[in-house]
């Protein structure tokens, strides 16, 4: 069934032609949608759109709009993270340079926009309407984590609104998206969304967990990321918390700090304050959320199994 909307996607994304002239601006953008990646945005469209009856093809320029959406703020994330390496390739902003990546990030978002309008009139100001609001939280998002990068003081509260806005709202917005295409009511439409908002969520939890405790060859990036570049993660924040002062202070001295065994020392402490059982915790809490929100849509469970079968799968990779 999964097959069925991926197919539908590539084929969108095969017969979307983009201007050849300038060719620096628009080559980058051919570049970074050929690198591939997962597009479970764009797909849970489609299966929203489906889900409430709708044909998937209908919501096809919807779906090509958020994945061009997020690959724009995949270029633009990558240069404010001064990172070399996207999905086993060089950066956009590596590859050409800076200012070549902020402007075809740039003409990435208008591109989103031309597919928008493409829209059935009957459903394009609530579409609209859905897109700005997600796009601008996920630029407020980003801006957060920028933020909590240089703060000392950053609360587990704080970090779960940043992660709403960075990742989690644009599953939410995804899927009410093509809920609304699909012909959904509004109390329906806005579960959907809040299933993709609390599956996000969990998602990125289980990426901080994952990142840490994960197997590297199937989690498929650097064991101990995010504790060697002091990343803000519900891991560290909660191991602050649970710190007594002794511990707290030996936290605190290996953050910023080039420590050789810095990775172990930050586990060993993780694993001494049970930060893991607290992580898995919200995680599924998050997860519980989101399937009482799937539940209670007012579609049969039949028509539910193909979110649901997705949904549990996003949320098995191994921990």
């Amino acid at each position: 069934m999964l097959q069925s909307y991926q197919d539908i996607l590539n084929k969108g994304l095969q017969d979307y032609q983009l201007p050849n002239h300038p060719r620096n601006l628009y080559e980058p953008v051919r570049y970074l949608l050929n690198l591939g990646g997962k597009r479970i945005r764009p797909v849970l469209v489609l299966m929203a759109a489906d889900l409430f009856g709708g044909e998937p093809e209908k919501a096809l320029h919807a779906a090509l709009a958020i994945e061009v959406f997020h690959n724009f703020t995949l270029i633009h994330d990558d240069i404010m993270d001064q990172a070399p390496i996207r999905r086993g390739q060089p950066t956009v902003h590596e590859k050409w340079d800076t200012n070549t990546a902020i402007l075809s990030g740039d003409v990435m978002m208008v591109e989103a926009n031309k597919h928008l309008t493409k829209t059935e009139v009957t459903y394009l100001k609530k579409v609209l309407d859905v897109f700005n609001e997600t796009a601008q939280g996920v630029c407020e998002g980003q801006l957060l984590d920028m933020e909590f990068e240089k703060r000392h003081d950053v609360s587990i509260a704080e970090y779960i609104g940043m992660i709403r806005l960075k990742t989690a709202i644009l599953l939410g917005g995804a899927l009410q998206i093509g809920a609304i295409i699909g012909g959904a009511a509004d109390a329906d439409a806005r579960l959907i969304y809040d299933f993709g908002v609390n599956l996000g969520l969990a998602f990125q939890l289980q990426d901080d967990i994952l990142d840490v405790y994960g197997d590297p060859e199937k989690f498929g990036k650097q064991i101990g990321g995010d504790i060697l570049s002091d990343k803000k993660t519900f891991l560290l924040l909660t191991a602050f918390q649970q710190a007594n002062e002794a511990q707290r202070k030996q936290l605190a001295d290996l953050v910023g700090s080039q420590h050789p065994g810095k990775v172990a020392a930050v586990t060993a402490l993780y694993d001494e304050l049970n930060v893991r059982a607290f992580a898995e915790a919200e995680m599924d809490t998050f997860s519980e959320q989101a399937f009482d929100a799937l539940k209670s849509i007012s579609v049969n469970d039949f028509r539910k199994a193909a979110l649901l079968d997705l949904a549990e799968n996003i949320l098995a990779r191994e921990k």
